[in-house]
């Protein structure tokens, strides 16, 4: 990655105890990566929500050794994650590194009947126009302006599989080297997990290809199926395809506050952002009460 790495001070959040002891003997990354625990193979996460058929390419981090990685590439303790997918032959530290954030929404049933609908072209100018329109706010709160050059990876919905992928192509401030940012959406009878994965434009190719093998290992177990839903019993969301895209690119400044430290040197700070700002978005595309009732 093309981020600079800054010096690296992380206590581990495992007991009062240990936390007491380290704060006196800070770890260096190399320390800290020698005390993660990888999971391979077959992973079951959030207490069998959902699976990972992990292939050897991948290795995986719970939401607590998670945390701890995300802290230590600048975010903010108390980052809401189920998991981190990371690639087995590259360390979480190396300048090169990336990784995928798993979270899961738990907003009901969304629903993709608007799917093949939607013209992506017009979805991108207004989501273009919604972070200009924030970027004076954000200038004025001392953050970085956003753009939004375009998609990386033009949106795409497969209604077998139920399962949603798309990227962006970003630029933060002043900096010359534009942002990936790629998100995979899975929908499922309560919610939907959503990955999302940030990376340097230049990776691109390296990027989807891995997303790609992603996509076809994370799948929800049964009863949680997006074929599960039960019609009039449970919750279906108050937004569909649309918002879900769109989600990720808030146009507010606070939803942005938490990226300055990553806009300087750790790029991989914008993921757990962008997933933050989704709700925002969502209330924008909401279905109207009759649309929202309807099972």
């Amino acid at each position: 990655m093309s981020a600079r790495w800054l010096a690296c001070v992380v206590l581990l959040p495992w007991g009062a105890a240990s936390a007491q002891k380290l704060e006196k003997q800070p770890l260096t990354p190399e320390q800290l990566e020698a005390q993660l625990r990888y999971q391979t193979g077959r992973v079951s996460i959030r207490n069998g929500l959902a699976t990972l058929e992990l292939p050897a390419k991948f290795r995986y981090l719970d939401s607590r050794q998670a945390a701890t990685v995300l802290q230590a590439w600048g975010n903010p303790p108390g980052s809401r994650t189920l998991g981190l997918l990371l690639p087995s032959e590259v360390s979480v530290f190396a300048r090169e590194a990336w990784a995928v954030v798993i979270t899961y929404d738990e907003d009901g049933y969304v629903k993709d009947d608007e799917a093949a609908k939607i013209d992506y072209d017009d979805l991108l100018k207004k989501m273009q126009r919604a972070i200009r329109d924030g970027n004076a706010e954000r200038q004025r709160a001392g953050y970085p302006t956003v753009e939004l050059n375009g998609w990386a990876e033009p949106p795409h919905y497969d209604s077998a599989s139920h399962k949603l992928y798309w990227a962006k192509d970003l630029r933060f401030g002043g900096d010359s080297g534009r942002t990936l940012n790629y998100n995979i959406r899975v929908l499922g009878r309560r919610g939907v997990l959503v990955l999302n994965a940030v990376a340097a434009m230049d990776q691109l190719e390296s990027i989807k290809r891995a997303m790609g093998q992603v996509m076809g290992f994370v799948e929800f177990n049964e009863g949680h199926r997006y074929a599960d839903f039960v019609p009039g019993t449970d919750k279906v969301a108050e937004y569909g395809i649309a918002a879900l895209i769109a989600g990720g690119v808030a146009a507010k400044a606070g939803l942005f506050k938490v990226l300055l430290a990553a806009l300087i040197g750790l790029k991989k700070l914008l993921v757990v952002a962008l997933a933050a700002g989704a709700a925002f978005f969502r209330k924008l595309f909401r279905r109207k009460p009759a649309d929202a009732a309807a099972p």
